[in-house]
């Protein structure tokens, strides 16, 4: 009997030390215990997008994609937008609105009394179609705060199609012209700078030190300085509730905040308007300043942003 038993403890024994040993085996051949995942993934996960061991590649803009795009790859990549919305003519809202006539349409108005949220409609301007690229590029990131749970699409041309598909839905808005894009590898033009690409988050925080004379809420009270939602865009001392902007500036009129002149206004207001009221010196990192104008114009602006824009309006000539 005790032989029978040390027998058997024996092999279960040695089963303990060899399980032990292909799990250690195993865990060495396929890495288990990294902490990284693995070079090659076996199987593709929704919601995670494949890492590349080089930079990300250079997006062409939406202008180009929209030319050539697929009206019909777009559609069939809507299926999978159609748990929440529909995109028919007089089709009834669901989990989200209906998306009929959207592309050109305000943001977060009308669908039939849809009740969107606050952080969407806090964004403002009209659905163009840069603003629906960078929706569907993540709409968590467009609108922090809003209600819509899909991560978004990382093929910037299945967001072409897409946006294609929508337009032809009841808008038919005329496609924006594709722009000149420097070949892969090639050199910038000589004494051509990269344009700086604004971050809204980060602008917001550099903003914090712009909050004792302003703030940028939609109907923010004016302080010691205008109330600046809706700036970006809008026309240069446009009325803000009666602020008594100064002569200096109102002598810029009839020109608009685009993104060069608010970006010559933050670089230096004395430089851009001499005489103005505004005592703060300015911003001298261009990231900051490209960063506060994206925060801006999510504010209520009106501006597609690119770093490209016109030039600055031209200073008026000393009398």
């Amino acid at each position: 009997m005790d032989d029978r038993f040390n027998t058997i403890a024996g092999w279960t024994l040695f089963g303990g030390i060899v399980a032990l040993g292909l799990s250690s085996l195993s865990s060495h051949y396929f890495e288990a215990d990294k902490h990284h995942r693995p070079e090659q993934m076996g199987y593709a996960i929704a919601g995670v997008e494949a890492e590349s061991g080089g930079g990300a590649a250079a997006v062409l803009p939406i202008a180009n994609r929209l030319a050539t795009g697929d009206l019909k790859k777009g559609e069939a990549i809507f299926a999978k937008c159609k748990a929440c919305h529909t995109v028919d003519q007089g089709g009834a809202n669901g989990i989200g609105p209906n998306l009929y006539a959207t592309v050109g349409e305000a943001i977060a108005t009308g669908k039939g009394g849809f009740a969107f949220s606050d952080a969407l409609k806090k964004v403002g301007g009209n659905w163009t179609f840069d603003q629906l690229d960078k929706w569907l590029t993540s709409p968590k990131a467009f609108a922090d705060g809003t209600k819509m749970t899909f991560a978004g699409l990382s093929d910037p041309q299945e967001r072409a199609d897409v946006i294609l598909y929508l337009n032809s839905q009841g808008s038919n808005v005329p496609l924006p012209a594709p722009e000149a894009v420097p070949a892969a590898g090639a050199a910038p033009a000589a004494g051509a700078a990269a344009p700086v690409v604004g971050d809204a988050a980060k602008g917001e925080k550099v903003f914090a030190k712009c909050k004792s004379c302003h703030n940028a809420d939609q109907g923010g009270a004016n302080g010691i300085g205008p109330n600046l939602y809706g700036v970006a865009g809008e026309g240069i001392a446009a009325d803000k509730g009666g602020f008594a902007f100064s002569d200096a500036l109102k002598a810029h009129s009839k020109d608009t905040w685009t993104e060069a002149n608010l970006d010559a206004w933050l670089t230096s207001p004395k430089a851009f308007a001499d005489g103005t009221k505004m005592t703060f010196a300015g911003l001298s990192s261009a990231q900051d300043r490209a960063d506060v104008i994206a925060y801006l114009n999510k504010q209520g602006g009106k501006l597609t942003l690119g770093g490209a824009a016109a030039a600055p309006a031209a200073a008026p000539a000393k009398k």
